[in-house]
């Protein structure tokens, strides 16, 4: 099923794509991203593409590394936030999620990381410099279970931000849904703070793929798609982005009306 919500900002339209489950919605998500990089590349010599990293993107990066015709070499990729404090070897890093769940498949031309051992500031400008020398075309992104798009929590969205990445607190709804996620044991071993591109950023991206499976997904779907365009769900703001697509399962989608 596939539904338009318009903007009561700008009149741009975002498209709503449902499906039974998190496997074919997955592989919709890998098909249209596929096809947009070799529709950008007819024009450009690279594209620039940005990945989440969270167990939500499985279904999708898993049935993109199987993906054969993709020219990697043409695609520069960037992640959308890590932890402070966290080195690029340890499990719970989100390079090295991306590392293992698609670009140990498949070598994109560079995969820039965020170092979360760099001084923040430090790492800032240099993100944000890599950012500017090759803008965002793709942004593959998710939302959180309190509506938060990369780590723009609602207490730190900033819809109007001047930066690229910033440094943030991590709010503890955050936090408790890595553990949900099982991507650590406990709330306490849970960094609290982490570099995030800002909601600028990701909405500089020309296409923006979210891809949001799951029951504890469906408030902030229906928050995103239905509430005030306001920080509060900082999600809402996609209904404002010039070319966006959301990919529900039946979980997510439970909130919404028919």
């Amino acid at each position: 099923m596939e539904q338009q919500y318009g903007s009561n900002l700008n009149g741009s339209n975002l498209t709503v794509k449902r499906y039974e489950s998190r496997e074919p919605m997955g592989q919709a998500v890998a098909g249209d991203v596929a096809a947009e990089i070799q529709r950008q590349l007819e024009r450009k010599p690279l594209v620039s593409v940005v990945f989440a990293s969270a167990p939500s993107q499985l279904d999708f990066l898993r049935a993109l590394r199987a993906k054969e015709g993709i020219p990697w070499e043409r695609v520069v990729a960037f992640h959308l936030d890590e932890y402070i404090g966290l080195p690029a070897e340890a499990e719970q890093s989100f390079s090295a999620f991306l590392r293992k769940e698609l670009f140990q498949y498949r070598q994109p031309r560079h995969f820039h990381q965020i170092d979360g051992l760099n001084d923040p500031a430090d790492e800032c400008r240099r993100y944000a410099q890599l950012l500017a020398d090759t803008p965002l075309d793709i942004a593959c992104i998710g939302i959180g279970e309190n509506g938060h798009i990369a780590f723009n929590d609602p207490h730190v969205a900033d819809f109007q931000d001047p930066a690229m990445i910033k440094p943030v607190e991590l709010d503890e709804a955050s936090r408790i849904q890595q553990v949900n996620d099982g991507c650590f044991p406990r709330l306490e071993d849970v960094p609290t703070r982490a570099l995030t591109l800002t909601i600028p950023a990701i909405l500089s991206a020309s296409s923006i793929y979210c891809t949001v499976p799951g029951i504890r997904k469906s408030e902030a779907v229906r928050r995103t798609l239905t509430g005030e365009i306001d920080a509060a769900c900082p999600a809402s703001i996609l209904r404002t982005a010039s070319r966006c697509t959301l990919y529900l399962d039946r979980e997510s989608a439970s909130l919404l009306a028919e």
